[in-house]
């Protein structure tokens, strides 16, 4: 008597969900402050310089800005609510200040001390409109999940491989000017967050050669440490190699005096971060507009984010995902308005830091939050941390950045690029977003409203990806024959009773998985009176077949879920149908479910992908089938391969379908 598989009590922990040893998170997690501590207290400085603040009160804004930034973090890795209304998205992603909201914020400080209020009343002023505009994200998260479908691999893909290209000028800006920066206190663009250079790069350059090349040696030195480790090393020492390179590079620069860690003798021990430390927030109808335009541009780079490090870490996501992830940025934003801190957003370094060393925990990001929360309490320890030479950083920033723009590569394999439209989306997509990267001066030819949407390579380009995307694939005519993609040909029934074997075998082959009993089976009854007797040949063929080859057809579909044979035809029925848009724990009940199922009947579970309605039924239906036997199951795949035949067909023969004919008949036509 046979044993019904059951559903299993378990499965196996996820790489995200893996919680690792001790050490190990403690490293892993020290090697992500370490990637994000230098962009992390950028925005604080510049806020601080433009708006004039003491260096007392800046300490204190790095302070509170670190200790969000590890709050934030566990809010978006660890996650906590209902699945309707959850916060985080529960992947590696760990949360910095956004650059974008810079300038808005200058503006909004320096706005209010035009108009007579001193640069507390803009800070503060500044914090009002970061509450509002955290709360708005909050409440508009779900919505903007809603949108989803304007959001598939071309744009994704473009976004993020934007992200990584148009980061990689900040990191070069650490290698090149980072120490001359802070030797001889050059202005920092606050728009820009680059060196203000008036007498051109050449004289500059002129000027300082020596000190450039010392500081592209650090880079260099820092950036061949990494890959040194990543090639010869296995396992923990090849996961650390950023770590590693960092310390190697900073232990070379104080060993030659080139790293000084003056300021930790003089820093306190201990800093208590208080909510409101600089009075009670103001509100300007002005200033949280623009913030709330900031925050919508941001759940634009969070979706990106989210998909880039889904795509890292093998996990799909969903609208539910996305809602999640901007929520916790919502929260971040307002928990950061309360302790003196700004806008929260994914941090794009770390998760090139996540595809470098392929440390997938989001148990690695939480601890990291709890280091960041500990530095940001520990002035001294945060100084430490601060010593790290500005080139050093740069070196390791280089591999992070370039990750991030691989994994953008990665998203757009998936892109069908015989359609040219998809070509000029991702061409115009990276021309905009190179246009602002290698000239962000140009920003100041626009109206001060509009310079938020054209201050950056990335905020720009992501915009231009979107609204291509509506404009080819959402307005007027669409489907597969236009912009030049050629419509797919039909056979007509006198064509096929004119084929000889081969050509039959060649037209219908992937009709029917390639069987070659079925495609004989079907030529033999030729000539065909019409489409219906056509097939008819083909159903005949299925269900009159032995046994052994109705278990070698049901076998060679791949598992419902399985990542293996994507190519494969049944696959990507699936892919279209929306399987990938499934959230995290759905996905994974149905890869148990398609896993249990072989292993209780003998060949995976299909079904016709072009007849699901929800795949939460497929899932409760798939499991009743457990109970059922063998010879039950096997002849309601061979129903569920008759429709998928079915489909097929109707798509390779004309007047097969006549709705299915017609529709094609026209695509060709506008084609």
């Amino acid at each position: 008597m046979s044993t019904v598989t059951t559903r299993p009590a378990g499965s196996r922990t996820h790489p995200v969900d893996q919680v690792l040893p001790a050490p190990k998170l403690f490293a892993y997690g020290f090697q992500h402050v370490l990637a994000f501590y230098a962009g992390a207290v950028l925005v604080p400085i510049l806020v601080a310089n433009a708006l004039g603040l003491s260096n007392e009160q800046l300490i204190h804004l790095i302070n509170a800005d670190l200790f969000t930034c590890g709050i934030a973090s566990l809010i978006q890795s660890i996650g906590f609510g209902r699945r309707w209304f959850r916060f985080g998205i529960k992947l590696p992603l760990l949360q910095g200040v956004t650059f974008t909201a810079v300038s808005p914020m200058i503006a909004i400080g320096t706005a209010v001390m035009a108009g007579g209020g001193t640069n507390i009343d803009g800070l503060l002023t500044i914090y009002g409109s970061v509450i509002v505009a955290g709360l708005f994200t909050i409440l508009v998260a779900p919505f903007f999940a809603r949108l989803l479908r304007f959001f598939p691999p071309v744009v994704t893909g473009s976004i993020i491989l934007i992200i990584g290209v148009a980061l990689i000028p900040v990191a070069a800006g650490d290698v090149t000017y980072g120490a001359i920066i802070g030797q001889n206190g050059m202005f920092i663009d606050p728009a820009t967050g680059q060196p203000d250079f008036s007498g051109g790069f050449l004289d500059y350059s002129l000027q300082n050669g020596p000190l450039l090349l010392q500081n592209l040696a650090y880079a260099g030195g820092t950036l061949a440490v990494i890959i040194f480790m990543q090639r010869f090393f296995r396992g923990f020492l090849q996961t650390i190699a950023v770590l590693i390179g960092l310390v190697a590079g900073t232990l070379v620069a104080f060993m030659l005096g080139d790293a000084h860690f003056d300021d930790v003798a003089t820093s306190p021990w201990v800093g208590v971060v208080t909510p409101f430390s600089f009075g009670i927030p103001q509100f300007s109808i002005t200033a949280i507009i623009s913030m709330i335009i900031v925050m919508l541009i941001t759940m634009v780079e969070t979706t990106g984010d989210s998909y880039a490090t889904g795509e890292i870490v093998g996990k799909r996501i969903s609208p539910s995902d996305i809602a999640a992830a901007i929520r916790a940025d919502g929260l971040a934003t307002v928990l950061g308005g309360v302790f003196n801190s700004f806008p929260y957003t994914a941090f794009a370094e770390n998760v090139g830091l996540v595809r470098l060393t392929q440390v997938k925990s989001r148990w690695v990001v939480a601890t990291a939050g709890l280091i960041m929360i500990v530095l940001g309490l520990l002035p001294k320890a945060a100084a430490i941390v601060s010593g790290i030479p500005h080139p050093v950083l740069g070196g390791a920033a280089l591999a992070l950045f370039a990750a991030v723009a691989v994994a953008g590569i990665q998203t757009l394999q998936k892109v069908d690029f015989n359609d040219h439209r998809n070509g000029i989306i991702i061409g115009t997509t990276l021309a905009a977003s190179g246009l602002i990267t290698s000239f962000g001066a140009i920003s100041g030819a626009f109206p001060e409203w509009a310079q938020i949407f054209f201050g950056s390579g990335i905020t720009l380009g992501a915009i231009v990806a979107i609204l291509l995307n509506l404009l080819f694939f959402h307005t007027g005519g669409r489907g597969e024959a236009v912009a030049g993609r050629p419509g797919r040909d039909l056979v007509t029934l006198d064509q096929v009773n004119e084929m000889t074997q081969a050509e039959f075998d060649a037209t219908f082959g992937d009709v029917v998985q390639g069987a070659d009993w079925a495609l004989e089976s079907a030529f033999a009854a030729r000539p065909f009176a019409d489409t219906y007797a056509l097939r008819a040949a083909f159903q005949d063929a299925l269900l009159t077949s032995s046994s052994d080859e109705q278990l070698a057809l049901l076998r060679s579909f791949p598992d419902l879920g399985s990542s293996d044979d994507t190519g494969h035809a049944y696959a990507r029925d699936h892919s279209e149908k929306g399987i990938d848009a499934l959230g995290n724990e759905e996905y994974d009940d149905i890869a148990e479910l398609a896993t249990a199922y072989r292993e209780r009947f003998g060949f995976p579970l299909i079904v016709s992908a072009r007849d699901v309605e929800r795949y939460e039924r497929v899932i409760a239906n798939g499991w009743s089938k457990m109970a059922n036997s063998p010879t039950a199951e096997r002849a309601s795949a061979l129903i569920e391969t008759a429709k998928i035949f079915n489909h097929r067909f109707d798509e390779k023969v004309a007047d097969a379908n006549p709705l299915a004919s017609a529709r094609l008949k026209l695509a060709t036509e506008l084609g």
